[in-house]
């Protein structure tokens, strides 16, 4: 088969280290994968600033395949990431081949995450960000909340690389002028070993909708850190 061309987009916190492992092995299967960060996280972390909203996060990735000259292009979000893969569905369909959804939010035309994400769990990151004094990033949760136990020996890793999340990213809408994946083929990778609680509502959301592909994992939220042969196994099956 030929190799195809993967564009892996992490989730909150993290940045495009996080696909380490399972960038290298796509790419040993011969396909071309890239791993873009968003403004503000990861390696452009010195890009803080409240200025930071979804639709910064959108255009991100649509500049990331834009300025790489990318087509066909299998789109892969986790967690937080998934709301930047819907939107560059909406603006740029015709360089998008099937977008997969790991453990993703999924956000419609207007949402926000904590428009949607369970009343606890917002308030419970509000106070986390009074705690911490800072008024523009959320603080870096333990990497347990991600799934990665405390013995896991990327632990120390993961725990290094995570940055504070731009707040606004949670507060602001995304706009979108056509349905959710805009006619492309979708898959959800669902995490299941254990469940992230804090996206319950998208799980559920995903399993209403007809033409979707479902999938599971039987690993924490952070597939890429703790079952990178699988995920990687898993995406390089996405026609």
């Amino acid at each position: 088969m030929a190799g195809k061309t993967y564009v892996l987009l992490h989730g909150a916190w993290h940045g495009g280290w996080c696909w380490r492992e399972v960038a290298a092995g796509l790419r040993a299967l011969g396909h071309q994968v890239t791993t873009p960060t968003q403004t503000g996280l990861g390696e452009r972390r010195h890009l803080l600033s409240a200025e930071i909203t979804l639709e910064t996060f959108v255009t991100d990735v649509v500049e990331h395949i834009e300025a790489e000259e990318l087509e066909d292009v299998i789109l892969v979000g986790h967690s937080f990431g998934g709301i930047g893969i819907t939107g560059a569905a909406d603006r740029i369909p015709a360089r998008l081949r099937h977008l997969v959804y790991l453990d993703a939010m999924v956000l419609e035309d207007g949402q926000s995450p904590w428009s949607r994400m369970p009343p606890e769990i917002v308030a419970e990151r509000r106070r986390r960000l009074e705690a911490s004094g800072n008024t523009i990033a959320g603080p870096n949760p333990e990497v347990s909340a991600f799934g990665v136990s405390e013995d896991h020996p990327l632990a120390p890793w993961v725990r290094r690389r995570l940055t504070p999340h731009p707040i606004n990213t949670y507060q602001t809408p995304l706009r979108l002028e056509h349905p959710v994946g805009n006619g492309l083929p979708c898959t959800y990778i669902a995490c299941t070993a254990p469940w992230y609680p804090a996206l319950a509502w998208a799980r559920d959301w995903v399993k209403g909708r007809p033409g979707w592909t479902w999938q599971e994992i039987a690993t924490g939220h952070d597939a890429m850190v703790t079952a990178p042969a699988e995920l990687t196994r898993m995406l390089a099956a996405i026609t």
